[in-house]
């Protein structure tokens, strides 16, 4: 018998096509998963069964109307949603309404008046997406693995005693585990690809301002939206919804009517790769994820394209990168009570108090170099189609509390995940693919990344490694 919860959103959009299945089953046995498992991953902080059901059952009744009278001719019933019925959780820090947005923080009052759907969760709604709950994060998505004082420690799927990441932990562990096909990230430093490289997912970041937000991240133009998917063919459908326009994000990009999945499957012959797995100026590198990167290389080259070791000529940006993010994080803490700041999370306040120092020149200093390194990947990439590099620099790594680093620094939070912000920085498309699991069994993830507004290409590149390496599942009976 197929279990439904552990099926990507494209094969349940057949059967419910065929009638084989339908989006009340297929929630009511993913519920049915949240609850016996949630308790040991804490994917969750919020999950409303019966919004969930009726949503659900609103759904079906749509695909068993369309089924009924699809033979009646065309225009006699409207075809169901792009993803009518196929269950999406967002991210707590995403608008939606009738749900609180906690953000990972008890600074948060979750009392008040919860009117608004961002714009990825009112495309989503409008797609047929049944939604059905939030995912846990850190607190302001402040870093790379997902505990906060509101909601704990947010495990591993694969190993309960490591981190999935972060800040889109939640979406991560949630994905790999069954507990909803799709769910919806957010990616200011890596966030979204470092959960799906920790966790076996793929996670994509696409071009600044593909899918519009509101409101706006405190963290400023290095953060993206992007989905956590099953599979790639997952990543664009969820892509064709999400990119839809909203006109509250003025930095939104001009509408994409494109479809993400014509052409998904027409190969990578011919693509010009840059191969770069230290990208010129990384010290630390797992050997396990060199050699896995090294095998992404071959791959690509026996699939037709045309592959070159060469590094984009940048500078490390991590000083970039984390002084940029703590000045957000202290402008933040600006608008804290006294009260607010004494329950917040250790490590936010640690960047508040770092962002506090940086004076208005090194700002300006910042974002001179951004713009330069943006201005050498653009120039690069003129010449290549993609870049390969790993995901991260290790795998998963043991869990910790909140605030229980020594101290916390620019390579605390950001130095061993040195392939993800650059990309941040420059504001290009990059996804992060599954490619194998290393000796403790832990997945590795490797990323490509593409020119800026080339975000179906990157899919596209991406579904073709897919055509040769599917995505492993853990067995979550065994780490449970």
């Amino acid at each position: 018998m197929t279990k439904l919860a552990e099926q990507p959103a494209h094969v349940l959009l057949s059967l419910y096509e065929s009638g084989q299945a339908s989006p009340v089953e297929t929630t009511r046995e993913m519920l049915k998963r949240i609850e016996q498992l949630n308790p040991s991953l804490n994917a969750f902080c919020l999950v409303d069964e019966q919004k969930a059901m009726a949503s659900a059952h609103e759904s079906e009744a749509r695909w068993l109307a369309w089924r009924k009278h699809r033979l009646a001719g065309p225009g006699s019933v409207r075809r169901p949603g792009a993803l009518e019925g196929i269950p999406v959780s967002i991210k707590d820090l995403v608008l939606t309404k009738d749900w609180p947005t906690l953000r990972g923080s008890k600074t948060v009052d979750p009392q008040q008046a919860w009117t608004i759907d961002a714009p990825v969760t009112a495309r989503l709604r409008e797609a047929g997406a049944i939604l059905f709950g939030k995912t846990t994060t850190p607190e302001f998505g402040c870093k790379g693995e997902t505990n906060s004082p509101l909601t704990g420690i947010t495990r591993n799927p694969w190993r309960l005693d490591k981190t999935p990441g972060g800040s889109s932990g939640g979406a991560a562990a949630a994905v790999a585990a069954g507990l909803g096909p799709l769910g919806v990230g957010t990616d200011g430093a890596g966030s979204v690809r470092i959960p799906a490289a920790f966790c076996g997912n793929v996670g994509f970041k696409p071009s600044f301002g593909r899918i519009p937000a509101y409101p706006l991240s405190p963290f400023g133009s290095v953060a993206h939206l992007g989905p956590h998917s099953m599979s790639v063919v997952d990543c664009a459908l969820a892509m064709n919804v999400m990119k839809q326009a909203d006109a509250r994000d003025w930095t939104a990009l001009p509408p994409d009517a494109s479809d993400y999945t014509i052409g998904l499957n027409d190969g990578i012959a011919g693509l010009r790769v840059a191969y770069s797995p230290r990208l010129g100026y990384v010290k630390q590198l797992d050997p396990e994820i060199e050699l896995a990167v090294k095998e992404t290389a071959i791959a690509l080259e026996s699939l037709g394209a045309v592959v070159e070791a060469v590094d984009p000529g940048i500078e490390d940006s991590l000083d970039i990168s984390f002084g940029l993010w703590v000045a957000g994080a202290a402008n933040l803490w600006r608008g804290l009570s006294d009260g607010q700041r004494q329950v917040t999370d250790p490590d936010f306040r640690s960047e508040a108090a770092l962002g506090l120092e940086i004076s208005l020149a090194q700002i300006h200093d910042f974002n001179q170099r951004r713009g330069v390194l943006g201005s050498t990947l653009r120039q690069f990439m003129t010449r290549f189609d993609l870049i390969l590099t790993p995901s991260t620099a290790v795998c998963a790594f043991d869990i910790r509390q909140a605030g229980s680093a020594p101290s916390y620094d620019a390579q605390t939070m950001l130095g061993w995940t040195p392939y993800s912000f650059p990309f941040n920085l420059s504001q290009q498309p990059a996804i992060s693919f599954p490619w194998c699991l290393n000796h403790q069994g832990l997945p590795i993830g490797v990323q490509l990344v593409g020119p800026m507004f080339g975000d179906a290409l990157v899919l596209r590149a991406a579904r073709a490694l897919e055509s040769i390496r599917s995505v492993q599942r853990p067995d979550v009976s065994v780490a449970h």
